[in-house]
């Protein structure tokens, strides 16, 4: 029998506090979106009644479900997009040499220093030139790469043995080839951890939609949720607010759960290499 130690018992009691701390708001979320409005005040740790009409009068009010699928479809093609461009940008940056490789890297890294509404007003007219405002390819384009993303995949490809890439060329690979059908294998948990924070950065969203983005039946989930709640159709009821927040949650949760375990592992093991 292994001996009693008070201060691992005194750790594991603070982290589960701490674990509740962060649960407990998301509990009574979803525990009050199915709550009837008048019981909301009242509402405990235990349910007083369930009930699934906050949801069905959300779904009456806004198209939830059509900025759901707009959601799905520009965080999709945002995540694809940040994968290959990313990955493609980060393995020219790790395994091929050439003049100013190191000076690019640099200012890329850079850019991740600039805060996104320096950038806005240019991209903006950008949107209007390309007369992309109002369509979902202002919201998708943009954001197919990402500095972040090729920080983490270049870092990824440094541990990556040169003599594995020689051989694969020796074979008759070529580049992509490499990248994608050898390399990518190895790399698993990077690529989940950038396709986690790709699509929760996409998802998460609101300011850049509600610039280009005027059109309800385009509108993404965040973006719609967001004029839902603070734009009075809601009619001030917090019980329907809370449905369509514990909707827009939702997607993250699930995916976070299915992929933590490669999501930390990545992010544990990532460091900055020369």
């Amino acid at each position: 029998m292994g001996v009693f130690k008070p201060y691992k018992f005194i750790l594991y009691v603070l982290l589960g506090g701490a674990a509740l701390s962060f649960l407990y708001p998301f509990y009574w979320m979803i525990l009050a979106s199915l709550t009837p409005e008048a019981q909301i005040g009242e509402l405990g740790v235990a349910p007083k009644g369930i009930t699934w009409d906050n949801y069905a009068q959300m779904a009456g009010k806004i198209p939830i479900w059509r900025s759901l699928f707009n959601s799905v479809i520009v965080a999709g093609l945002s995540t694809l997009g940040v994968l290959i461009f990313g990955s493609t940008t980060g393995y020219a940056l790790a395994k091929l040499p050439f003049r100013g490789r190191n000076m690019l890297f640099f200012i890329i890294i850079f850019t991740m220093t600039l805060p996104f509404q320096i950038t806005l007003i240019p991209n903006y007219i950008l949107m209007v030139k390309f007369q992309w405002i109002d369509s979902l390819a202002a919201l998708v384009v943009p954001a197919l790469n990402s500095a972040f993303a090729i920080l983490l995949f270049r870092q990824a490809f440094k541990s990556i043995p040169d003599d594995l890439i020689h051989s694969a060329r020796v074979d008759g690979c070529g580049e992509l080839r490499i990248i994608f059908q050898i390399i990518w294998p190895n790399i698993i948990p990077t690529i989940i951890t950038v396709g986690i924070l790709t699509f929760m950065n996409s998802w998460n969203d609101v300011l850049w939609p509600l610039i280009v983005i005027r059109e309800e039946k385009l509108m993404t989930m965040p973006q719609l949720v967001t004029l839902f709640a603070v734009g009075g159709r809601a009619e001030a009821q917090l019980g329907v607010k809370l449905a369509s927040a514990v909707v827009l949650a939702l997607p993250i949760i699930i995916a976070y759960a299915i992929f933590q375990r490669h999501f930390i592992q990545s992010m544990a093991s990532t460091g900055l290499k020369g």
